[in-house]
Formats: structure tokens, sequence, C-alpha cells
């Protein structure tokens, strides 16, 4: 069954509370929007009708069923503004007092936007949210966690890709990726990708930048802290941005999206270096 996905994620972030004391206020509020998601996958799962895989390569953002998610959006806005910081939650205030207008709105502007826009989605900050370029406001941030579970449920329901080459971003919707991933492989490990929007997992060359298509070695390099061995920062000298990437060869209980949203110090130390994140996490980090 699918919402195990979720299952993992909530069980993890609750496990990594204690782990971690520096994040667990980040992985309390994303158990809660983590166990909001797993019931939207179910509802949606449950009110769309049943059909064979989707053959093809026909772009995932081409679908957006308003009718089914439209009428959950009013319920998701009173949960952020309970349980999430401030600035979001009084951005999902004053989302919630646009009505369904404004909600149409939001959730089309985000689904249809340029691949690389997700990438520059807002920053949870003190000021009023502003993301790192200025351009997104945080009312995207919250399109981007409603839509998650119904990008992830259309991902699901496409048939296996064969892909040409190793692509930069999400061969299903565009998205780019949120984290890396290394799993075992011979004697050796392989390196996938995973998309910040559906979650599909797609393999990737070890020595290449997503970001620039940077390949000469002395040009990447990357850097883990022995705290948080199982966790590395993979950076491009030549674009200055950097990747977090989770090694499941070291901690097989690893659950990528969720360790890299508890590593905080790992995006500290990188940003004091210099490096841009090449793509934000849902808690802005």
């Amino acid at each position: 069954m699918i919402p195990s996905q979720w299952d993992r994620r909530i069980r993890r972030a609750d496990e990594l509370t204690s782990t971690y004391p520096f994040a667990a206020e980040g992985l309390r509020f994303y158990s809660r929007v983590a166990t909001f998601q797993k019931n939207l996958y179910d509802e949606i799962h449950k009110a769309l009708p049943v059909s064979p895989k989707i053959e093809g390569e026909a772009p995932l953002r081409d679908d957006l069923d308003l009718f089914t998610l439209l009428p959950r959006f009013s319920g998701f806005l009173s949960l952020i503004e309970r349980i999430a910081p401030a600035p979001l939650a009084r951005s999902a205030a004053d989302l919630s007092e646009q009505g369904s207008t404004g909600w149409q709105r939001t959730i089309r502007d985000f689904w249809q936007a340029e691949a690389e826009s997700p990438a520059e989605v807002s920053a949870i900050e003190e000021d009023g949210a502003h993301d790192l370029s200025g351009a997104i406001p945080s009312q995207q941030l919250l399109a981007w966690i409603f839509l998650q579970p119904y990008a992830e449920y259309l991902a699901n329901r496409r048939a296996p890709l064969h892909l040409d080459g190793t692509p930069s971003v999400c061969p299903l919707c565009g998205g780019k990726p949120v984290v890396g991933v290394l799993r075992g492989e011979g004697d050796g490990a392989k390196k996938s990708l995973i998309c910040m929007l559906c979650a599909y997992e797609w393999n990737f060359r070890r020595i290449y930048c997503p970001a620039c298509g940077e390949e000469r070695e002395p040009q990447m390099a990357f850097y883990s802290a022995p705290e948080i061995a199982h966790v590395r920062v993979d950076v491009c000298d030549t674009c200055h941005t950097y990747l977090k990437t989770i090694d499941l060869t070291k901690t097989g209980l690893a659950v990528p999206v969720v360790d890299e949203l508890a590593t905080i110090p790992l995006d500290l130390w990188a940003r004091e270096h210099g490096y841009q994140k090449l793509q934000i996490n849902l808690l802005g980090t």
C-alpha cells in the first residue's frame, strides 16, 4: 500500500526529534504536515477512478484536478494556521480570507510554474517569509506542501520510464531534486536523485553537477561531519551550489527526504562557505 511511504516518513521524523534536538521543532511540524499529506493521498486515491498506469511521457503537470483538490484546501489552511511557525501561519490565514478564487489562483500558479521556479519557494523568515530571491511569496510554499501528495499520486500512476541519459530535473514533472541518495550496488554505491514535488527517484551520475552540468572531478567535492556521517554535502565549485546526499550504505534506516530536513548544521556549513542550495526543502532550509 503506497501510503506506507508516508508512515515511514512520519516515523523517521519522530525518531530524529530526539537524535537531532536542534531540528526537533521543524521535524515535529513536518510530522504533522506529513500526517495530513498521508490522509490527503488516501482521499485522492479513493476519489479518483482506478485506471491502468499511464504509458508514455506526457508531463505530469498537464493534470490538475481542482474538483478533487479544492474542497480539501480550506481544512489544510486551518491546520497550517494552528501548527506552523508564525510567518507561515499568517500566510495561511491571509490566503484563507481570499476564498475559492484566490485558492485556485495560488494552486494553479504553483502547479503551472516554470520547472525552475519551485527552487525559489519562500524560506520561512521572520520578516514575512520572503523567498531566497524575493520572487515567490510564502503562499507558494503552502501550495507546494498541499500539492505534494497529489503529485506523488500522479507519479505512482505512471508506468516506469526508460530514460535516455541522466536528466538534472525530474523527468515526470520538471521539479528540481531536493536530495540525493546513495544505494549499495556491487562493491560501490549507485547515486539517484529525488524530486522536490512528486518524489520520483531517478538514476544520476556520481560526478556531475545537476545545477550547471560540471563534470570535471576537481570542481566537484563532498563534505560530511562525523556526527552525521550518513549525510554529505555535494558541492560544485563552478556554480557554487550544493545538494545533500543520504548514504544508505551507512544508515539503511534513513528516509532521505526526512534526514535531509533534519541535518541543518550541514546547511549552515555550506552557506557559511559560500554555497547556495540547489533546492530548498519544505521547511525553507
